[in-house]
């Protein structure tokens, strides 16, 4: 076996094609937008590299110069860790362990050369929501943006020696005819029944001029701490314009105290409903095919993006009245989403978890964040629970 480090236009176009050749027979499997991973390793589309970060990437060759395997290593210098932690993602490999093992070899050997004491792997170069973590239960088809592998590359990750850093549910809940838990319906009535508290969707001129406004001043205060950064106004117009040909305005919720934005549920339908008709290529074919699938063959599941109260307003029953709230306005017959997958909800977080329990929610999927330490003798701990 021959590893080779991707230097070329051609190793690029292999580095995706492997995968495909890989999973041909694989029912589940949807084929991933190509600009959503090559994007990622140049500087002109990943601002990371603008900002000190550095990746590789490798293929791995049998003795007939067939590729069977492939892997990336970078370093993320926002991530802050008690050692120097880079990451390993894109793994994909035929089921050989020896193969498996040279990959996170090449790896480990590249992140060690760059001072790293660590590596936590299958993760992405860029923010956590994409291709974060290994699948390890319900592998059905992948939601948007969302890693599928074979089940055996659990059996690689943990033979090697990387533990289990923390883990991530996918819960599943119908949109229609499931109650909530009776305590919720206690706890949201504390502040649905408070005229300075309300809750509604964004709608015309409010969702295109008011979103990011409202979108930064709850993520900041709600999920910087998780997830390493705060968001500026710039980078909030500029997510609001990647969702907007997808954006579906039933599908963005707000909650409100005196006016002032204390809460969201963002939500969009489930794209890899229509992407995976499109065979990773979004040309003026794959365009086309969007648009009639999105009109003709929409999707009937939605996917939440992301949860937030602020903390001034955490515990006071924001998170069950925005939900009910929610669900009341969706219970319609003209609400064409069926069922809800909540993605990255870690189990470091086991308020969210209670969240998700409490609406009859259940885990769908499971992903392992796993990591390695390169000194074998220094104790291995998990990611710190967030309450």
């Amino acid at each position: 076996m021959n590893i080779l480090e991707v230097t070329s236009a051609k190793d690029a176009r292999e580095f995706l094609d492997m995968a495909v050749r890989l999973y041909k027979n694989e029912k589940n499997w949807i084929r991933p937008l190509d600009d959503d991973i090559e994007g990622l390793f140049h500087p002109e589309t990943n601002k990371l590299f603008r900002k000190g970060a550095k990746a590789k990437r490798w293929l791995l060759k049998d003795d007939q110069g067939e590729t069977i395997g492939r892997i990336a290593a970078f370093i993320n210098p926002k991530w802050k860790d008690k050692q120097p932690t880079g990451g390993a993602g894109f793994f994909e490999c035929v089921k050989d362990q020896k193969a498996a093992f040279l990959l996170f070899d090449t790896a480990k050997s590249w992140l060690e050369e760059q001072g790293m004491e660590a590596m936590d792997g299958p993760v992405n170069f860029g923010e956590r929501d994409k291709w974060w973590g290994l699948l390890v239960d319900g592998f059905s088809p992948a939601n948007y943006n969302m890693p599928w592998n074979f089940p055996y590359y659990q059996q690689f990750f943990e033979a090697y020696g990387f533990q289990v850093y923390f883990k991530q549910y996918t819960y599943m809940r119908q949109v229609q005819g499931v109650d909530f838990d009776p305590k919720f319906h206690k706890r949201a009535a504390i502040t649905i029944d408070d005229p300075d508290y309300s809750y509604r969707y964004l709608k015309g001129k409010e969702l295109t001029e008011k979103f990011p406004e409202y979108f930064i001043t709850v993520y900041n205060k709600a999920w910087a701490r998780h997830m390493g950064k705060t968001m500026n106004i710039k980078e909030a117009q500029m997510m609001l314009k990647k969702l907007k040909p997808v954006l579906d305005e039933k599908l963005i919720f707000f909650g409100f105290y005196k006016n002032e934005p204390i809460s969201f549920f963002i939500s969009i339908p489930e794209l890899n409903m229509i992407f995976k008709h499109v065979n990773g290529k979004l040309d003026w074919k794959g365009k086309l095919k969007f648009l009639y699938h999105k009109i003709f063959n929409p999707p009937n599941k939605m996917l939440g993006l992301v949860f937030g109260v602020v903390p001034d307003h955490q515990g006071k029953g924001v998170e069950s009245a925005m939900v009910k709230k929610y669900n009341d306005m969706s219970d319609q017959r003209s609400f064409p989403y069926k069922t809800i997958e909540m993605n990255w909800i870690g189990d470091f977080s086991p308020k969210m978890m209670r969240v998700c329990e409490q609406l009859n929610a259940k885990i769908y999927k499971t992903h392992h964040t796993y990591r390695y330490l390169f000194d074998r003798e220094k104790p291995f701990e998990r990611h710190k629970i967030f309450e």
